[in-house]
């Protein structure tokens, strides 16, 4: 009987997840040319077809989707396993606090990494919109590390990354030509919220707020409703959503790391593997264009 290899089964699974060998690459910091050998090896050694590739990227084939679903059993058995021998010695408990934008998009397979690794740590996790509260949190030693999203290069924290928020609106609403102007925002204390009405205010554009909610998914759900214009992330830009650019540019933003001053080693791990992650490097495509508009 043939042996299926770690490696290929991690790397297709990765490719089902993403669907772009070029974004699988980027993943698992491999070249696409390595990638695409890969998964010729794999389906060799399966002797079926697991993807068809296209002009804009792959999909999976019948096969393709139940193997996936063997294959990710199969590595968080592996990875469970390893992570007793490798790290059973690391315990305690990781106190983290981030913003409901990273911890449904960015974080979960690096979490899900974590669990898997350190198996005896007990990782306890709180979402908040306010970057400012889980700031003065882990200061205050009631949490041990936090990502939170910074106005642009603030002091405080280790930067992993740049953005800059935008308008977004729905393609089929014209919330953005009412006045006053209708907004989609999460409650009192959110950082985009302040520099939208901020902005609006320099601005002298009459605004209101039409929907709160503590969910980025209540805000956008609003925002495709036509119920108003929300304000996000250039980089979480989703599908059914607009960029209006008919209203005041908006400050850029640091993806920002802070770990408590007496973090315990699992503690450590983790933030080595936020830091080392390409989800958050990857938010500096606007960065560039943020420091342009400063000069």
């Amino acid at each position: 009987m043939r042996d299926l290899p770690i490696t290929l089964l991690r790397t297709f699974v990765v490719v089902a997840e993403t669907l772009n060998l070029t974004t699988a690459a980027g993943r698992l910091h491999r070249a696409p040319s390595t990638i695409s050998m890969q998964l010729n090896r794999l389906e060799g050694l399966v002797s079926t077809a697991l993807l068809e590739r296209g002009q804009y990227g792959v999909r999976l084939t019948p096969a393709g989707d139940l193997l996936r679903a063997h294959a990710q059993l199969l590595l968080n058995q592996h990875d469970r396993i390893l992570g007793a021998f490798l790290h059973g010695d690391i315990d305690g408990k990781v106190r983290f606090g981030t913003h409901d934008q990273y911890a449904t998009r960015s974080l979960p397979p690096l979490l899900e990494t974590f669990v898997l690794n350190y198996p005896e740590v007990r990782l306890e996790i709180q979402c908040d919109h306010r970057p400012d509260y889980l700031q003065s949190q882990v200061r205050q030693g009631k949490l041990d590390l936090a990502l939170v999203e910074m106005p642009l290069l603030s002091h405080d924290g280790e930067r992993l990354g740049g953005d800059e928020l935008v308008w977004v609106r729905s393609p089929v609403h014209q919330a953005h030509l009412r006045d006053p102007l209708p907004l989609a925002v999460f409650v009192e204390g959110c950082y985009h919220r302040n520099a939208a009405l901020q902005a609006l205010a320099q601005w002298q554009k009459p605004c209101r707020i039409a929907f709160t909610s503590q969910s980025r998914a209540g805000v956008l759900a609003a925002v495709r409703a036509g119920i108003g214009v929300g304000i996000i992330p250039r980089s979480t830009l989703e599908e059914g959503l607009v960029v209006e650019a008919g209203l005041p540019p908006l400050p850029g933003t640091d993806v920002t790391l802070l770990v408590a001053a007496e973090a315990n080693e699992a503690t450590d791990r983790l933030a080595q593997i936020i830091r080392e992650s390409p989800q958050f490097s990857r938010a500096d495509h606007g960065m560039a264009r943020v420091l342009h508009q400063l000069g």
